[in-house]
């Protein structure tokens, strides 16, 4: 008898049939797909061929008894370059029935050794050119049976093959730290070549390399040639192997497009074009030579992370006239990639496009914080019908587009936008009944999207988009849950490392490019951290221990920096930092920032210490986790002697002081209350807005809700003033900006030179909203959500919120609803898992599992292996499957609407602690509540009441009458 589990989604080393890897133990994932409830697996084989199902075996794993089902290790015979490997898996459930054999994926393998290159660098002999195209012809005598091409460049290329474009990766071979690694790529030319004349073609752009990078208007930052590194090998069907590399027999000439940069954009005359340059029979007589470039192949690598590529297409929503006459198109999104163009019109002509992310006050064009960036494309047409064209060696980030010199009448469909980011495919969802909430959502992806093109940038339109490791690392959680980003991770990681001083100071930005006069470039506390919260942030949410091997020494390099740095007293108290940037009461550099930057640089020194002493225990490394575990206690015992006072006050009494010691665990058991009392205080001081910049602002949410605040990190996501998450959305921003007001209350700029709309950071609320407001949580002891948390916690006056993802193991998807009369709580469990449901009950009767449309009371069965009640709350043990639960005998929705009006009938002093002492006031909330639930005011999980500064945090068990008739009852007592 087969199992009736279904296997899915294999994938190699995160991809599907990859053909450039250079690891000899690949990791193989795949997926279980099954109706049934405590759907698992026990047991598993793998078996790897040569040649598909009936190929010889290279290695069988044999039935291993093992629920492991992601990066599973090849333990075959050592593989060899180009070595193409077919493997398909089977496995066995948990009554030991096997399952079909899955599909016949495969993997093969790049050039695993740099002397196997047997091409030369070659540069075009021409005077300087931004995209110079080279070509070489050769002919085949056999029938064709497979085809590779292995290829890389200084600078970025597009390849062609018999006239027709190899592949569809943009921006190759990406950006990475070129003086210590340089991606090569692979390609699959099998059914492009032919018997007989064949041809070569490559097109090169300055690109990273030798265009302008940073904001110190500099360019030929790793060099000033520009060369190609190429070789393709094909075997005939004979058995003969023939190789054709880049050498002296090729030619290069110029081309039709006369500038290419990635900030300022492309120029292209159409009247410049070749045809046929790149197939076989073109006359390339006139065509000049190449000459050997002197350039070290020992740093090659093999590409790891996903390509960039056009994603989608988007059409403008309105063509007009700007206050001063300008044409302009308005795309309806801040999107990042370019636009094509469709037009005709007599040869000569050139059209001009201008990108902006915004208009001014006037409705006019506006452009002043690009700075130095021009982000304008011109193409010149060769008058020969319809004529399309979309540039290829440059990209911009806009919504709005200038046209100048359109011959013809312009329509919106004259114009397309082309998306463009990194292969990252969407694993996550949210939504929730506040549009403006989901707005917020939408701009959190869109802003991860543009940012994501290659690396993890700052921004994508100024003359910066730079990957900033500080950016990065307060976003991972969120780029996790969004999106599929290991892999970009893991390529762009092994840059951070690369980068990384033999002191162990890590760059602002990676891969690192020369700061402004007089910075370092390295060693700011939050920035360098990345180093560790990135790899971390990856093996938390897709069980990746091999990144937290790979990143191991680095990452401890990072922590014996921070080490000498604080020296005997465990202080950091040295050096430049970036504090919490972007602060809008002062930022970190100027004299006098909020949160001093000591407060902020010992934080992160103890928080990322005790991060090493987890991971070192992971990888079994037990004398480095002792180590760090006593260096974090010395950092912890010298931050709460030089920054926290007896009575709870930290630092400079700021929601980021607050926020950052709470968050990382910093503050003694005993006055951890008390800070986050004081917290809450700092928030309603502010008026129920965050004052927090770049390292405050990712946590403040999640340590409201951790100390029983939820009540309070929903006012300050549901607040539209600024600053706020909100205040941008209601100034109609489609992305999340640099800072919270970008556009000032009365329409004008923030300052020119740093006010990027399109900026990812503040988007890290994306983490609470998922882990909080939907509930789903991975536990850090079984990651990439083996063992599912499902705890949402209902606030804000929403009234619905769902959320899904995609884990490594399957779809895991929480969605709750309030009604007048009830909760409930629809959970996907994937399979091979299991899940802890938390929901707002006071006793297990309250709550009930629907089952055709029915309620049907709890009791442990095979699916809910465990229920309990404490504290205010239901915790259930559940295996794989679907469920829904309603919470019954409570009226949320008006629980949840009905108890603000509390807080302005108690004096505004009264505080829960007060009720607490008062043995009257105690006595009537035992009443009502229990004394077995009294625990639970301390609950996060907590409706709306508030009794003067201090919330009150009633169980989510009450009526509307019910809250009345305790508020009642106290103002009685009161008066």
């Amino acid at each position: 008898m087969s199992s009736s589990l279904l296997i899915a989604h294999l994938t190699c080393e995160y991809f599907a049939n990859p053909i450039c890897l250079d690891t000899q133990h690949p990791r193989l994932s795949w997926k279980l797909n099954s109706a049934a409830r405590n759907a698992r697996q026990q047991a598993y084989q793998i078996v790897v061929t040569d040649a598909g199902d009936g190929g010889a075996v290279i290695w069988d794993s044999g039935k291993v008894q093992s629920d492991q089902s992601v990066h599973v290790a090849y333990a075959g015979p050592a593989l060899h370059s180009g070595q193409r490997c077919y493997w398909r898996v089977r496995v066995w459930d948990g009554d030991d029935q096997p399952s079909e054999w899955s599909e016949t994926m495969f993997w093969e393998m790049g050039l695993l050794d740099n002397s196997e290159w047997q091409a030369d660098w070659i540069t075009p002999d021409l005077a300087e050119d931004h995209a110079p195209l080279l070509r070489r012809s050769f002919a085949l005598d056999g029938e064709i049976k497979s085809a590779r091409i292995y290829a890389t460049s200084l600078g970025i290329y597009e390849l062609h093959l018999n006239g027709q474009r190899v592949g569809d990766g943009l921006l190759t071979p990406g950006w990475t730290s070129y003086k210590n690694r340089l991606q090569y790529q692979v390609y699959d030319v099998t059914a492009l070549l032919q018997s007989g004349d064949n041809a070569i073609g490559a097109m090169l752009g300055d690109g990273w390399h030798r265009g302008y990078l940073g904001f110190n208007g500099k360019r030929e930052i790793y060099g000033d040639k520009l060369a190609l590194l190429l070789q393709l090998h094909v075997v005939l069907v004979d058995g003969r192997t023939v190789v054709v590399t880049s050498d002296d027999q090729w030619k290069s000439s110029t081309g039709p497009i006369t500038r290419a940069d990635l900030y300022n954009g492309e120029s292209y005359d159409a009247r410049l074009e070749l045809p046929g340059w790149a197939a076989p029979g073109f006359e390339d007589n006139a065509w000049h030579g190449v000459r050997q470039y002197d350039y070290p192949k020992d740093k090659l690598v093999a590409q790891i992370g996903p390509f960039v590529r056009r994603q989608e297409r988007i059409k403008p929503v309105r063509l007009f006239k700007s206050p001063k006459g300008e044409t302009i198109f308005d795309f309806g999104q801040n999107m990042v990639g370019w636009v094509q163009l469709k037009l005709n019109g007599e040869a000569g002509t050139t059209v001009t496009l201008h990108h902006a992310e915004v208009l001014d006050q006037a409705g006019n064009f506006y452009i002043e914080n690009l700075r130095k960036a021009q982000q304008r494309v011109e193409y010149t047409l060769k008058g020969s019908g319809e004529e399309t064209y979309e540039p290829r060696f440059t990209f911009m980030g806009f919504q709005f587009v200038q046209v100048d010199g359109w011959p013809g009448e312009l329509t919106l469909e004259s114009l397309t936008g082309i998306v463009v980011h990194s292969e990252i495919p969407e694993i996550g969802t949210f939504e929730c009944s506040n549009p403006m909430i989901n707005q917020l959502q939408h701009n959190i992806v869109w802003g991860q999207k543009g940012n994501f093109v290659d690396v993890p940038t700052d921004c994508p339109q100024r003359d910066e988009r730079l990957g900033w490791t500080g950016d990065a690392q307060v976003f991972a959680r969120t780029a996790c849950f969004n999106r599929d980003v290991a892999a970009f991770f893991g390529k762009w990681l092994r840059d951070v490392a690369a980068d990384q001083l033999a002191s162990g100071s890590v760059a602002f930005v990676s891969p690192d490019v020369p700061m402004m006069p007089g910075m370092s470039g390295t060693g700011s506390t939050a920035w360098g951290d990345a180093a560790i919260i990135c790899p971390w942030t990856v093996y938390l949410s897709y069980d990746d221990k091999g990144i937290l091997e790979t990143q191991y020494a680095s990452m401890a390099a990072w922590v014996n920096f921070m080490r000498e740095q604080a020296g005997e007293k465990y202080l950091w108290t040295t050096g430049f930092h970036f504090g919490d940037w972007l602060d809008f009461r002062g930022m970190a550099l100027m004299p006098s920032p909020v949160t001093n930057i000591e407060l902020v640089a010992t934080a992160f020194f103890a928080y990322s210490t005790s991060q090493m002493q987890q991971i070192a225990t992971i990888l079994g490394k037990h004398e480095d986790a002792a180590n760090y575990a006593q260096l974090a206690a010395n950092i912890k015992k010298a931050f709460n002697a030089e920054f926290v006072a007896p009575n709870g006050r930290v630092g400079p009494n700021s929601q980021t002081a607050y926020t950052l010691a709470l968050h990382f665990d910093l503050l003694p058991e005993k006055l951890r209350p008390l800070a986050a009392k004081r917290l809450a205080e700092e928030v309603r001081k502010a008026d129920y807005h965050l004052t927090t910049g770049f390292v405050g602002t990712p946590y403040l949410c999640q340590v409201l809700s951790r100390f029983g605040y939820t009540d309070l990190a929903y006012e300050l996501l549901n607040q539209e003033s600024f600053p706020s998450w909100l205040y941008p959305v209601k100034k109609g921003a489609t992305t999340i900006w640099e800072r919270w007001d970008g556009i000032k209350p009365d329409g004008s700029f923030q300052d020119v030179s740093m006010n990027s709309f399109n900026h990812y950071s503040y988007g890290a609320i994306g983490e609470w909203l998922y882990r909080v407001v939907a509930g789903i949580e991975a536990d850090p002891n079984e990651p990439g959500y083996r063992h599912v948390l499902i705890q949402p916690q209902p606030g804000g006056g929403l009234t619905h919120a769902r959320a899904t993802l995609q884990s490594p193991y399957g779809e895991v998807a929480c969605a709750w609803q309030l009604s007048e009369k009830d909760m409930r709580l629809q959970v996907t469990v994937p399979p091979n898992t299991r899940a802890t449901v938390r929901l707002p009950a006071r006793s297990l009767s309250q709550v009930k599992e629907v089952v055709d449309g029915r309620g049907k009371a709890l009791k442990a069965a095979n699916s809910i292996t465990s229920a309990t009640a404490k504290g205010g709350f239901v915790t259930l043990e559940v295996v794989s499957g679907q469920y829904e639960f309603v919470t019954t005998g409570m009226n949320v929705a008006q629980a949840n609407a009905g108890v603000r009006h509390v807080a302005g009938r108690l004096d505004r002093g009264t505080t829960l602690h007060d009720l607490l002492s008062n043995e009257a006031t105690k006595a009537i909330l035992v009443k009502h509540i229990g004394a077995e639930a009294m625990p639970g005011l301390q609950s996060p999980f907590v409706i709306n009441t508030s009794l003067g500064n201090t919330p009150l945090r009633l169980p989510m068990i009450f009526t509307e009458e019910r809250v009345q008739e305790i508020e009642g009852e106290l103002i009685a007592l009161k008066n």
